[in-house]
């Protein structure tokens, strides 16, 4: 394997490449590191020439002084641009980086071969966080930065505080209600993989709704897209750490570029 640090916008990105295959780049999300995705970048590199990288403030990547999504957008941009590829990515993300994904496709058309996107990039019909939702994804937020504590200096840390991932949750929204026009700018393979219970499995509370208003928004957007392929799988927003070895085979199915055999 090979790794680089890439310098722009005032922050350092960590990029690791390897493996043997067809070019594929994988984002993280928000809260997530290329250290987490251990498992999942270790079954694609069977088949693929993984290119993985941390998003400012996380993992190995330098703390930076403003974290947004467009701060988070040039982080991907600034990792593809740096690579010498034969051909263009499959461009794989998680939460909040299949955003980053949509978003990274729609303006370089020609960047990207296809795009997987993992529990993430709902064009959701309607705000995920309302305001009963605040004072319990503050909670949240808070809940994460405090465990983020234990993981200090260390390859799978997090600098944001919990404002900052507060904040960007709150972005995100925004972002997911105007998704749908981002979508219409790509015309490359789109395949989703979502879990059926990103807010856990409660009867109570706002798990019901939030998991009726994930699948609403993939619903949407099969509409519009009617040749987009769905994998739903039986898990929470952890599925990318608890289901690696199903997301990689799907992965592998979906990359027409892949060779029978390898």
């Amino acid at each position: 394997m090979r790794t680089k640090m890439i310098h722009h916008d005032g922050v350092t990105i960590p990029m690791t490449r390897g493996g043997r295959g067809r070019p594929l780049a994988l984002c993280p999300g928000l809260n997530s590191t290329q250290a987490d995705l251990h498992e999942l970048t270790a079954l694609l590199r069977r088949d693929h020439d993984v290119v993985t990288f941390d998003l400012r403030g996380h993992g190995l990547a330098s703390a930076a002084d403003r974290y947004s999504f467009d701060a988070f957008l040039s982080d991907l941009v600034a990792v593809l641009a740096d690579l010498d590829l034969p051909s263009p990515p499959l461009l794989v993300g998680y939460s909040l980086g299949a955003d980053l994904a949509v978003h990274y496709a729609s303006e370089r058309p020609d960047a990207v071969a296809g795009l997987v996107l993992i529990d993430g990039a709902n064009p959701l019909p309607e705000p995920f966080i309302t305001e009963t939702d605040l004072v319990e994804f503050r909670s949240l937020a808070d809940d994460l930065a405090q465990a983020a504590e234990q993981n200090k200096g260390t390859a799978h840390q997090v600098l944001l505080t919990a404002q900052h991932i507060h904040d960007l949750n709150l972005e995100i929204d925004v972002v997911r209600s105007a998704l749908l026009d981002r979508y219409r700018k790509i015309d490359h393979p789109i395949s989703l993989i979502m879990s059926t219970s990103i807010a856990g499995d409660s009867t109570e509370g706002r798990a019901p709704r939030h998991n009726r208003l994930w699948r609403t928004g993939v619903e949407r957007l099969v509409r519009e897209r009617p040749h987009t392929s769905t994998t739903w799988l039986d898990a929470d927003h952890r599925l990318v750490f608890t289901h690696a070895p199903a997301i990689a085979e799907i992965i592998r199915r979906a990359d027409p570029g892949t060779l029978p055999g390898c």
